[in-house]
């Protein structure tokens, strides 16, 4: 949970300590003192969830996050914190657009209870934008539906997850072959997974394992790295999109 950032934002030092020793027991965090400072760092940096306090001298809470929509900065959750605000308020601080609201003084179970909340939520939302942008060849339901003619959606769905562990497998073996120049025999890990995903519909894996080969066979290994990596991302988008898939999970 560590590999996860909040940014801290309030203008009292102590409330920035208190916040600090709370959320640093699971996760990376980073503080600004006032609103003009958080969408500086937003804007440099890289973080998974926004906590800040709403009265902040320079730009308060609520104008911070008027401009990280407004400017579409981010979409990451905006947590607000108010002293002067209690449970009620809640609906208030939603309505401007906030994700949640937690009153001060901070409990720290509840401060990391909704932290987690958030971003889960935030990454389930971000895991499903990829996978209905995903291109329709990516997997091809006409041949789901023939195989599901023979056998179990359970039974169909182990085996492209095999699919996945084995291109997986082959690609480690690759990534070793690149790294000490043995580029020739890529070409035969590439073949194995050009045909098995031929066979199981997963066209835009088949069709980039077809460029990649020839590459190979012609000992065009220019770009080898790169497709290489390409590849990794093509393994990963099917591997999501098999999950989601209404097919194989009903």
């Amino acid at each position: 949970m560590k590999s996860k950032k909040v940014l801290i934002v309030d203008d009292n030092s102590l409330n920035r300590k208190v916040f600090e020793h709370i959320i640093g027991q699971l996760y990376q965090f980073e503080t600004a003192s006032n609103g003009k400072e958080a969408i500086e760092k937003i804007k440099t940096g890289e973080y998974d969830i926004v906590i800040t306090d709403i009265q902040m001298p320079i730009l308060d809470g609520i104008n911070t996050l008027n401009i990280i929509k407004n400017e579409k900065l981010s979409d990451i959750p905006v947590i607000a914190v108010s002293a002067f605000a209690n449970e009620s308020d809640r609906e208030y601080f939603i309505s401007t657009g906030f994700d949640d609201f937690i009153p001060k003084p901070i409990k720290p179970r509840i401060l990391l209870e909704t932290l987690d909340r958030h971003i889960r939520r935030s990454e389930h939302k971000n895991q499903e934008h990829v996978v209905q942008n995903l291109s329709d060849s990516e997997l091809d339901t006409k041949i789901v539906t023939t195989l599901l003619k023979f056998n179990t959606a359970e039974n169909i769905r182990s085996v492209y997850e095999e699919f996945v562990h084995e291109s997986e497998t082959l690609l480690d073996e690759v990534k070793i072959l690149i790294e000490s120049g043995n580029y020739p025999e890529i070409g035969e890990k590439l073949h194995i997974i050009k045909g098995n995903s031929g066979t199981l519909g997963a066209m835009d894996i088949f069709y980039f394992c077809q460029k990649f080969e020839k590459n190979i066979k012609t000992s065009n290994f220019d770009n080898t790295t790169e497709e290489y990596l390409s590849l990794v991302n093509l393994i990963h988008s099917f591997s999501l999109k098999l999950k989601s898939s209404q097919l194989l999970n009903p």
